[in-house]
């Protein structure tokens, strides 16, 4: 029934538009989180996600695309908020070329040349092999829900297994502004935003079933840095292996993440990273298992810097 009502929606949204369309798409999570640094140190974790793109192709075969996102969280207090349509995100394609423009992935976290996030555990991602890079200053961002300072252009080129990416982005600076509702009970105060400028410039190979990239950006505020990854797999056996520097780091950041098929519904992760300006190493182990129909059995426990994590709960992909 619901794929019925989901194809009838969808003929009379594009009638007369044979070459546009609407998809949706999204996923959703809820269980129990532990983390022992927060005063409740267990949670209700629960989120869900859906993504609403619009795309159109000309008669020439050139793709185009526009893109937000509603989101739904709570938090350590076991609140829970909404949050979207955001800012917004679009993309132009042809053949090997793809052009993001707005509230788009820079060329790290695009996954375009590097492996950023390798295999993270848990329900949550409680850690992820670049885990050592969050929080010591490597300006890396991507699309979300909310709205964004930063405007970031990003072009792509695939060919024969190559893949070479840049991206720029601008924020323009922003005074402080002070709003009081009509009652003049409530004032919020919007903080000032500094202008800067950034840019990331990457590559990467693919070739027998190994990816192999790396990526440099340059920042007003954060200064240089660079990140290279080698990932793939044989057999059951899948890892990824992530190395990067910045000069807001005390230390090179190193990571190795990996994932084994114990049968087609089974699967265990496992990852340890460290340096960059963290005093101790992360690690984690988790699991997956699937119940099909795009449920999956999710949880892990992991250290982050001395701190631990755990989590277990439902994931759903729609």
């Amino acid at each position: 029934m619901k794929k019925i009502l989901f194809a009838t929606t969808a003929l009379i949204a594009t009638a007369g538009m044979a070459a546009a369309e609407i998809n949706l798409g999204g996923s959703a999570r809820f269980g129990l989180a532990y983390n022992e640094s927060n005063a409740e140190s267990t949670r209700v974790e629960q989120r869900m996600r859906i993504n609403i793109t619009g795309i159109a192709t000309t008669d020439a075969g050139v793709k185009f695309e526009a893109r937000f996102r509603l989101e739904s969280n709570e938090d350590s207090s076991n609140a829970i908020a909404g949050r979207g349509p955001g800012a917004a995100g679009f993309a132009v394609s042809y053949e090997g070329l793809r052009v993001d423009v707005g509230n788009v992935s820079d060329v790290i976290d695009s996954g375009d040349v590097v492996d950023y996030y390798g295999y993270g555990i848990g329900l949550t991602a409680l850690v992820e092999h670049n885990t050592p890079f969050y929080g010591n200053g490597l300006p890396i961002g991507g699309f979300g829900a909310g709205d964004q300072d930063t405007t970031t252009v990003k072009a792509r080129y695939t060919a024969s297994g190559f893949t070479v990416a840049a991206s720029y982005s601008e924020t323009r600076a922003q005074a402080a502004v002070t709003t009081t509702d009509s009652a003049g009970d409530t004032t919020v105060t919007t903080a000032a935003v500094a202008a800067t400028d950034e840019f990331q410039i990457g590559a990467g190979y693919d070739f027998n079933g190994t990816t192999v990239g790396a990526a440099y950006g340059d920042d007003d505020a954060a200064g240089e840095f660079w990140v290279a990854t080698v990932s793939g797999s044989f057999g059951q056996f899948g890892y990824s292996v992530i190395v990067g520097d910045a000069d807001a780091f005390a230390d090179v950041a190193v990571g190795a993440s990996m994932n084994y098929e114990i049968s087609s519904a089974t699967s265990i992760q496992a990852l340890v990273a460290d340096g960059a300006n963290d005093a101790d190493a992360t690690y984690g182990v988790g699991f997956k298992h699937s119940l099909g129909g795009g449920v999956t059995l999710k949880g892990g426990v992991a250290s982050d810097n001395g701190n631990t994590l755990a989590d277990l709960g439902v994931a759903l992909s729609f």
